[in-house]
């Protein structure tokens, strides 16, 4: 590829980043710190999960909520997604996934579609489903979930320093929905699924990954935005390294989001430890970059480079960063 070519696939792919409404939307986070107030971002709000301490260790806490319009089309995959989004947060904190409550308020039908996508998904991970709240609603469809995990070493973005290096680990098996930007890998793994996302906390215990966040609904690009806005830290992203499925154009590639994708960053001299531990379970990753402190996510392919996010010139959540 010629470096006209790759310049021109560059800007093409930065200016569908730019405009992904599911990183613009991340901004609308800031409000939470406008009426909360200061945050360390462990104990939250800020990472994947808040880390909260109990007498015997500490556990990690989070929730999602489903977009009403998802789960009045798809409130199977709605459901099924639900448990995901909680799954893929907990591990990203270096936790063991211990239970997910719900809260659904849908019609009867759509109630139990969702509440099968949700057993389908529990059952997939081997997460159980503990609690929760159902309200007969004929209305627009509304439902949350709520995911809890056992954390000893906690994978943090507070820990990310330059120098480090970054890892993309990903599923790229299956195909893209054709009706909205998610890249259902587990269609394709299965079973495996329970033990695809159990890698993160081993490599937390292990030490050889100190901070990671799943690729969620913000695409690859914003969710490492986030990951890096706490430090306004910066890389460049190596788009000819980056695990990416067969017949998927790179810049729907990181506008989705993907089943099982994460960003990983590990100290210097761990690399070969977290590509063994994703690689030993058939599962794509690869060192694309290295953090620095420019604040600026670049893309580069072969010889060219372009910034798809300068963090000093635009935060991602807009959450307060005097704690700390």
């Amino acid at each position: 590829m010629g470096t006209t070519t790759a310049t021109s696939e560059l800007d093409e792919i930065v200016g569908v980043v730019a405009a992904h409404p599911g990183l613009l939307a991340k901004t609308e986070i800031g409000l939470v710190g406008e009426v909360l107030g200061d945050t360390d971002w462990t104990s939250g709000p800020g990472d994947d999960g808040a880390v909260v301490a109990t007498s015997t260790g500490a556990v990690v806490a989070c929730g999602e909520a489903l977009w009403p319009p998802f789960v009045a089309r798809d409130p199977w995959g709605a459901g099924f997604a639900a448990v995901l989004a909680n799954v893929n947060d907990v591990v990203a904190m270096g936790a063991e996934p211990l239970g997910i409550v719900n809260t659904v308020a849908a019609s009867e039908a759509t109630a139990r579609a969702a509440l099968e996508g949700m057993r389908h998904a529990s059952r997939l991970y081997r997460v159980p489903i503990v609690g929760g709240h159902l309200t007969r609603h004929d209305g627009e469809p509304s439902i949350s979930a709520f995911g809890l995990g056992e954390v000893g070493a906690p994978l943090s973005m507070t820990h990310v320093a330059p120098g480090q290096s970054l890892v993309v680990a990903a599923a790229t098996d299956g195909a893209m929905r054709a009706d909205f930007p998610f890249f259902p890998a587990f269609e394709q793994r299965g079973e495996r699924c329970a033990d695809d996302v159990r890698v993160l906390p081993a490599l937390a215990r292990s030490g050889a990954c100190v901070a990671a966040k799943d690729i969620s609904m913000a695409g690859l690009v914003g969710s490492l935005a986030m990951l890096l806005e706490w430090g306004t830290f910066g890389v460049e992203v190596d788009l000819d390294v980056l695990p990416t499925p067969r017949g998927v154009a790179p810049a729907a590639w990181l506008t989705c989001f993907p089943s099982f994708g994460f960003l990983l960053c590990a100290p210097d001299g761990r690399e070969d430890e977290v590509l063994a531990a994703f690689r030993d379970r058939d599962l794509e990753a690869a060192v694309v970059g290295r953090i620095d402190d420019t604040g600026r996510i670049g893309l580069r392919r072969g010889a060219a480079t372009a910034t798809a996010y300068d963090l000093t010139r635009r935060a991602v959540t807009r959450l307060p960063r005097t704690a700390g």
